[in-house]
């Protein structure tokens, strides 16, 4: 496995654009194009929350149904979410759109959208940026990083990955792209992420390797604690690296195309993490021996989710008793008196607590540790063997700030 420079368009046969459409910002990007040169196997995640927006309903039906895609449209600024018939509409206008551009089916064409909830779309705008995106079509790197770009909201920077691997002797590549930094929350978040790969690999298998990860990736992501109404991963796979065809979830090439969609999704996890709303740090929870992998993965994610405990790491105090609490109402059981708590910027490490009680730490020592652009707390269990981590951010005054005036 080699990560190599690019995103969405790094695997072969990828294409993407970007334009600015007008339809919140001023002189920005904010619409983008992913396109595959031939048909595409597809695989979903999408939002638990009840309140589903039009783009996640269009494109849960396109995964589950028709299996098949070819584009996705994308535009930032608003979220198409509690827009009743007419925004569902306005997905299908805008796949119309995409068909008549690209000569493919529209409902091979994923939409997806991001912003402000409860605003129709400008449809004429979106339209018209779905002939521009289509008329603008690259593969270059450079195509693929602006698509990244285009679709942020409120993140501070493009998020992108791509990495190849050797499967059957060929050479396959995998990309990525995503945009998160609010209303980020366990069970799929306010992100959006879009995986492009030349792998040729059944429905099943991509179906089956997407969604056991995003349990250990995106699902142990948290900012804010609000799940959003337009979540969506989407995995498209043109099958032009042409490896011999992975339709054996024992065989060793499916094995290394996990691993490698894992060490994407991670990637792009983290990149949300911490580019959390007036994020300074990426806050990292990682529960070690404890009784169960849903254990530890409940336990983890109560560190990262608490506010207390979110605004200590921002000013740099070592409160350990905030995440002792925030183990202790998780709903897991466990013997507070044999939790150790440990902190590391990945280079010094110090332990707070041991069997559930202070040590004799230094608090200038932790308030450096602290002071890090990455902290790690380890909560050892000594209660089995299990292991998860979980991604967050501090909680600062500029999270309020832009949440605040976020519609004006």
């Amino acid at each position: 496995m080699k990560q190599i420079e690019g995103g969405v368009t790094a695997a072969k046969g990828f294409f993407a654009a970007s334009t600015a459409a007008g339809i919140k910002y001023q002189n920005r990007q904010d619409m983008a194009m992913v396109y595959s040169s031939v048909p595409c196997v597809v695989s979903g995640t999408f939002t638990t929350n009840m309140v589903k927006a039009a783009p996640v309903l269009w494109d849960k039906m396109i995964s589950e149904e028709k299996q098949v895609a070819q584009a996705v449209v994308i535009n930032a600024g608003i979220a198409n979410a509690c827009t009743g018939d007419i925004g569902y509409q306005y997905c299908i206008e805008t796949a119309k759109a995409a068909k008549e551009a690209l000569k493919i089916p529209y409902d091979s064409v994923f939409v997806a959208s991001t912003g402000v909830i409860g605003k129709q779309l400008p449809i004429d705008k979106i339209k018209a940026g779905t002939f521009v995106l289509a008329k603008n079509l690259k593969d270059t790197i450079e195509a693929g990083t602006d698509a990244a770009k285009a679709i942020m909201t409120t993140d501070t920077r493009k998020k992108e990955i791509a990495v190849s691997v050797t499967l059957g002797g060929k050479e396959v590549t995998i990309g990525g792209m995503c945009k998160g930094s609010g209303m980020i929350h366990p069970n799929m978040c306010t992100m959006l992420g879009f995986i492009t790969t030349d792998v040729n690999i059944s429905k099943e298998l991509l179906d089956k390797a997407l969604k056991e990860d995003v349990e250990d990736t995106y699902n142990m992501v948290s900012v804010d604690g609000d799940t959003s109404t337009n979540d969506t991963v989407l995995l498209l796979a043109n099958g032009l690296a042409e490896n011999e065809k992975i339709v054996c979830a024992e065989s060793e090439d499916y094995k290394k195309f996990a691993q490698v969609l894992h060490y994407i999704n991670e990637y792009l996890a983290k990149r949300i993490a911490e580019d959390g709303e007036g994020a300074t740090k990426l806050f990292t929870a990682k529960v070690v021996n404890a009784k169960s992998k849903a254990s530890a993965k409940c336990l983890a994610k109560s560190i990262i989710t608490s506010s207390l405990t979110k605004a200590a790491v921002y000013g740099n105090d070592a409160n350990w008793g905030r995440i002792l609490c925030a183990l202790g109402y998780s709903g897991e059981t466990f013997d507070p008196y044999a939790v150790d708590i440990i902190i590391t910027d990945g280079t010094d490490s110090l332990k707070l607590v041991e069997n559930g009680m202070a040590t004799d730490y230094s608090e200038e020592f932790a308030t450096k540790i602290l002071g890090g652009s990455e902290v790690t707390v380890i909560a050892d269990m000594k209660d089995g063997e299990a292991i998860a981590e979980a991604w967050g951010c501090d909680l600062t005054y500029d999270y309020v700030k832009i949440n605040a005036d976020y519609r004006s």
